[in-house]
């Protein structure tokens, strides 16, 4: 019966690769709350595992006293020296229990604690091992669907695949086998939970790291991924070496390389964008196919103006936004989008303000604070609401209405109070990640 308890001890260790030491001294410790537990806190006493009989060896300690008050704890002189006669006062002497003493209810508290131990130190070695992939690929079996989404059957554990970092329009049945990036292992009372995300730009760059050799071995770089997922994403590599052109690596021959990817992505469309560390230039490659005329790039405001030839601006906005969308994502710039006619005549309005101020002698800042940002604004105030201008006289204003019949002779005003005609409404677009405008 001894030698059974340690080959159960080794083929627990093996089966569920734990720790052997750590078994034996969950095994010691359980033993010995059973005995505390059926004698109480004051037993004092010593459990160990006989690697030579397999047994579980318990030893309780009494002190050699005069008089004995305690007989769990004590024991007289003259029933010691029975045991061992050399013995003297105050000495500690260790007397073997029998483990089959314990009781049934005892054993079956040992019992328990070795199990909850054993699951404690399966799920920490659980935990640990899922902590140190994150970021990695994982493979599964679909299980079942609750609320929070899927729950993937990794074998010794299970994942998460939460609703949110699914790729929308993607189904899934019992038994489908999906594969996922880990992006969190948390620590729960029910054990270690990992969760896995296939929306994730994580995941792309990682499958580009399996796919293309020189993305692996550091060659090709991944700078950085956006996504809009199962629609489309774009992707900014660089290549370490000047004979490698990072995009053709990306691709492969004939599409093979990015085909693989976007296959495991469900047909999401991907674009592969150089990187560049002049923004300008950057921005120009983000934004393909669409051309550019010029950027503009505002550092304090994190800012790109970006124009456009008039007949670029569907190119460069794209369905429902989602070319600069991406572009900013991919930047973490701001993005402004101009036609050359729209910000022409817009600098040009600009322009005339400044000059009409300077008609009028009175600082451009006074109008702005006054709430005349437009020409037309201006063109439509009463003499009474310009007269409230600080600085403005009769004179003046006559002036101003002259200067400004002369500009509109030259460029029309978009619409009233500075609001683009309904037909120039297209004429440019705004991003800064979320949805364009």
């Amino acid at each position: 019966m001894s030698m059974e308890l340690k080959k159960a001890i080794d083929q627990i260790s093996k089966d569920r690769g734990l720790d052997r030491e750590m078994l034996v001294d969950t095994l010691e410790e359980a033993v010995r709350t059973s005995v505390v537990r059926k004698y109480g806190e004051d037993l004092d006493v010593e459990v160990s595992f006989n690697e030579e009989s397999g047994e579980i060896e318990v030893f309780q300690f009494k002190i050699v006293t005069k008089d004995v008050e305690n007989d769990l704890t004590q024991i007289s002189l003259e029933e010691a020296r029975q045991h061992d006669p050399s013995v003297q006062l105050d000495d500690e002497m260790g007397f073997r229990l029998k483990v089959e003493d314990l009781g049934r209810i005892a054993a079956q508290s040992a019992k328990q604690v070795i199990i909850q131990r054993m699951r404690d130190a399966e799920q920490e070695i659980i935990y640990e091992e899922f902590k140190d992939r994150m970021g990695d690929i994982i493979s599964g079996i679909v299980q079942r669907r609750d609320k929070s989404g899927w729950i993937i059957n990794l074998g010794r554990t299970e994942a998460l695949l939460p609703k949110d970092e699914q790729i929308p329009r993607e189904h899934y049945k019992r038994g489908d086998r999906v594969q996922a990036i880990i992006i969190e292992v948390r620590k729960e009372g029910r054990g270690p939970q990992v969760i896995v995300s296939r929306s994730h730009p994580d995941y792309m760059a990682v499958l580009f790291k399996r796919e293309v050799p020189e993305v692996d071995d550091g060659t090709v770089v991944i700078m950085n991924v956006a996504r809009d997922p199962g629609s489309r994403a774009k992707a900014a590599v660089m290549s370490r070496d000047r004979d490698v052109d990072p995009v053709g690596a990306c691709v492969g021959i004939r599409g093979s390389r990015i085909q693989n990817i976007v296959q495991e992505l469900r047909g999401e469309r991907i674009d592969i964008v150089v990187w560049s560390p002049d923004v300008a230039t950057y921005a120009r490659n983000a934004l393909s196919p669409a051309l550019i005329s010029r950027i503009i790039i505002d550092e304090d405001e994190n800012m790109l103006e970006v124009v456009v030839p008039d007949d670029q601006l569907t190119n460069a906005i794209g369905r429902k936004g989602q070319n600069v969308k991406l572009a900013s994502k991919l930047l973490g710039w701001k993005i402004d989008i101009f036609t050359e006619s729209r910000y022409n005549e817009a600098n040009a309005i600009g322009q005339g303000l400044e000059q009409i101020a300077s008609v009028a002698e009175v600082p451009l800042e006074v109008f702005v604070g006054a709430g005349f940002q437009t020409i037309q604004s201006l063109r439509n105030a009463s003499e009474e609401e310009l007269l409230a201008v600080p600085g403005l006289t009769v004179s003046k204003i006559a002036d101003l209405r002259t200067a400004i019949n002369f500009l509109f002779s030259a460029v029309e005003e978009p619409g009233d109070d500075g609001k683009a005609a309904p037909q120039e409404a297209e004429t440019s677009a705004t991003t800064s990640g979320e949805e364009a405008e």
